[in-house]
């Protein structure tokens, strides 16, 4: 079983009653990808794991694989009426003891800042950014009792924005600067704020994300997005890839579970080579980094031909 360390990995000063509930963690977002393996893994390793779900149908496999351990729950993080009937579900079994809170939700649509419609980037914002926090802010009372940990799972791309993605870059650079007022905020109730920030992950956010987000620039009008033809071409390819290249969901859950268990969680766990290497290219002057970008993306970027746009995607 996996021993969940409080934030300084001092005894819980609460009442014996509640030193004898047994601790679990919530997962949001474990229908799939990093959230599903999370789940997975914590309860294989004997932790109690409320896992967030947007269909029943999404438990089935959880519950079959989980060795018992995996309570799915259906958990809305956008919807606050669900987040309060998730805490009522959780503060109700006087069997548990919250003592993990990973915040996994996430949505992604790629597109120039142009042509996405605001509300679209809305959306990305009310699961990434307001949903995380909305999340906190529910469970943070009985994160509280047990002096517990938060989890975030942000990007890389809440480091560094790519051509593309600036609207799910936005959201992630959001939870960023949350996550370091929080880290600050909470220490004096034990609390501890960690951030994981993947690169490319083998997950189906992308994949999905491709239909849904060529299915948008379809509709945009056709003299504005001509000039961005090469570089949607590129970055669509890239983004399907990222179920070849990019490292499996379960590093990444690794990297939760160290900070959820590691005696001195860190502030931030950065996962895979090229998170390092992007991490890295964040850090150089703009020109630079703008220069190292475009040539990345083989000029891509340079003035496009409106005519060979207009034939499509």
């Amino acid at each position: 079983m996996i021993a969940l360390a409080t934030s300084n990995g001092k005894s819980h000063p609460e009442s014996d009653s509640t030193l004898r509930r047994q601790g679990a963690v919530l997962v949001t977002g474990a229908s799939s990808g990093i959230g599903y393996a999370t789940a997975l893994r914590l309860a294989r390793n004997g932790t109690i794991v409320f896992a967030g779900i947007r269909r029943q149908i999404d438990g089935e496999s959880l519950l079959r694989e989980g060795a018992g351990n995996i309570k799915p729950m259906l958990l809305d993080v956008a919807d606050a009426t669900s987040l309060l009937r998730a805490r009522a579900k959780i503060d109700g079994s006087r069997e548990y003891r919250l003592d993990g809170l990973v915040n996994n939700a996430g949505t992604a649509l790629a597109g120039p800042l142009e042509l996405l419609p605001i509300a679209e980037i809305r959306k990305q914002f009310e699961v990434n950014f307001f949903g995380a926090l909305a999340t906190i802010q529910t469970f943070l009372p009985l994160l509280r009792e047990s002096r517990g940990r938060i989890v975030n799972v942000s990007s890389i791309s809440g480091k560094l924005a790519a051509p593309l993605i600036g609207a799910y870059a936005a959201s992630k650079f959001a939870l960023e600067a949350a996550s370091d007022a929080l880290r600050v905020e909470l220490r004096p109730f034990g609390i501890s704020v960690s951030v994981i920030e993947p690169g490319s992950v083998g997950t189906p956010l992308w994949r999905r994300s491709t239909a849904a987000s060529l299915k948008l620039l379809d509709e945009a009008p056709l003299e504005r997005r001509a000039g961005y033809d090469a570089t949607i071409r590129l970055m669509m390819r890239r983004a399907q890839q990222h179920d070849l290249r990019g490292v499996g969901p379960e590093r990444v859950a690794r990297a939760i579970e160290r900070a959820l268990t590691a005696h001195r969680p860190q502030a931030r766990y950065l996962v895979g080579i090229d998170a390092r290497l992007r991490l890295l290219l964040a850090r150089l002057p703009e020109p630079l980094r703008d220069f190292v970008i475009t040539a990345a993306l083989g000029g891509a970027m340079r003035r496009s031909d409106p005519v060979a746009g207009a034939r499509g995607w």
